[in-house]
């Protein structure tokens, strides 16, 4: 068994996610809901994404609608250019995702942007058949990728957002006003986008419903390299990918034009800080500058941070130069005008973006995260961070003999308001201890004979399984100072 196969057993087994509506023989794919452990570890997520990039850079937060209006999407080029090739099977009508499907039999990765032409010829010249009955496959043809929906009796047409960027786009204006804004501004959106996927698979990496938390900054183009903040970060160490991996700090990387200015640089710095926190190994991630037929129609420059799995080096978050492509566009489709005053200068903004897929990070962060200690029986222990765990501590009684219970449920009482706890009683104090390992539990509380005739209790760490002594009323501290970011 792969790792990849081994998470998707954890999460199923341990409530992190699984399939929506799996009762049902006609669930579709590309549906996954969270359980109790992902959720718990979500939120905890995105706290430290506020924490590290949104607060950090003094950014706004909105929540905006997840179904939008037709013109938004005509503004934005989704209605026309949001489309993947698209094959089918002559013989037994399957579809597939053509360049997904020439990657997978001959090993060769399409461009995004690559025309049908491409496409077509690199089927012929690889042969490639039906992976289901071997038939011949058809032309490639494009396929939109928005789910279209329709509003009230007239049945207006509307679409759910296939990203959560364009609300902040058409929301600027106002959100400049009242915020009293002055460039640079981040304005960040945390919320599901949703993609028509034509064969989504890998549970969590490739999905129709999605959650994205998404941060678009709006600058000033003729200011691009006066930025205040940029000592911060100047020696922030990034990993760039060409055909190898080169360490550079960013201010080596401006030098040597990998970046294109200190605003991207100082961003990309901070993306790579927060992630230096999840747990995500750095030795195995990389920024790689996407090139021209591998750029999103409205990116003029673009770099994808990846992350190496099991599986392959997966896109964690893209980060792209948006230029004025989005606030010029629904400018000219709303007819209002969207420029902003800087100082004293009128401008239209720019827009520097990082698009992060939730969802993938956090099969990433678990993948990572993933350890089979060989020395001990072979026990599965997820070595999160302690303030990313689903549960903080467990609280365990030796017996279950109402003394220990008594005094397991005046340490609950103490502490459950504050921190992620977990009461268990059940079978051998070995059994419980990997029952929480597995969910990633760094902290075990065990109530024992000691703790009857001094109030003190064992303390067990996930990771080295050491054990210490300490009041039952220094507890909440304790965790306190643990529990960190």
């Amino acid at each position: 068994m792969n790792t990849y196969d081994e998470i998707i057993q954890l999460a199923l087994e341990r409530g992190f996610y699984f399939p929506s509506s799996e009762l049902y023989s006609d669930a579709n794919a590309g549906f996954w809901e969270y359980g109790p452990n992902g959720v718990r570890m979500k939120n905890k997520f995105l706290d430290l994404w506020r924490r590290e990039l949104v607060r950090r850079d003094n950014m706004l937060e909105i929540d905006g609608s997840q179904i939008m209006s037709k013109n938004v999407f005509m503004a934005s080029g989704h209605l026309t250019n949001f489309t993947d090739p698209i094959v089918k099977c002559k013989k037994c009508s399957s579809s597939f995702r053509a360049d997904k499907l020439i990657q997978e039999v001959a090993k060769i990765d399409v461009p995004e942007r690559m025309e049908n032409e491409g496409v077509d010829d690199l089927i012929l010249q690889n042969n490639i058949k039906c992976p289901l009955c071997k038939g011949e496959i058809s032309k490639s043809e494009r396929f939109n990728m928005m789910f279209k929906i329709e509003i009230g009796p007239n049945r207006d047409e509307a679409y759910l957002r296939p990203e959560t960027c364009q609300s902040i786009f058409v929301d600027f204006s106002r959100l400049f006003k009242v915020s009293r804004g002055k460039l640079p501004l981040g304005i960040a959106q945390v919320g599901k986008s949703f993609r028509n996927e034509i064969s989504p698979r890998q549970g969590l990496l490739r999905l129709r419903e999605f959650y994205q938390a998404e941060i678009e900054i709006f600058c000033n183009p003729a200011k691009l390299n006066d930025l205040n903040k940029y000592d911060e970060i100047k020696n922030t160490l990034l990993r760039f990918y060409d055909t190898r991996i080169v360490e550079l700090s960013v201010e080596e990387a401006l030098e040597q034009e990998i970046l294109p200015n200190k605003l991207v640089g100082y961003y990309l710095a901070l993306l790579v800080e927060f992630f230096d926190k999840t747990g995500i190994d750095k030795k195995r991630t990389r920024l790689r500058r996407l090139s021209d037929q591998e750029k999103a129609f409205y990116s003029t420059v673009a770099f994808d941070f990846e992350v190496d799995t099991s599986i392959g080096w997966l896109e964690l978050v893209a980060c792209n130069y948006r230029s004025d492509y989005d606030l010029k566009s629904h400018s000219a489709t709303s007819k209002t005008n969207l420029e902003v005053m800087d100082e004293d200068t009128k401008v239209l903004p720019h827009v520097f973006e990082l698009s992060l897929g939730v969802d993938r990070c956090i099969y990433s962060i678990l993948e990572h995260s993933y350890f089979i200690d060989r020395q001990n029986d072979d026990r599965v222990v997820l070595k999160l961070k302690p303030y990313l765990s689903p549960i903080h501590a467990g609280i365990l009684p030796l017996i279950k003999k109402q003394e220990f219970k008594d005094k397991a449920s005046k340490l609950l009482s103490n502490i459950r308001r504050d921190f992620d706890v977990f009461y268990d009683e059940s079978g051998s104090i070995g059994r419980r201890y990997r029952r929480l390992e597995e969910i990633g539990t760094p902290f075990a509380f065990t109530i024992d004979h000691q703790t009857l005739a001094d109030d003190t209790i064992t303390v067990r760490f996930r990771d080295s399984m050491n054990q210490e002594r300490i009041k039952i009323d220094e507890v909440h501290s304790f965790l306190s100072k643990q529990i960190l970011f």
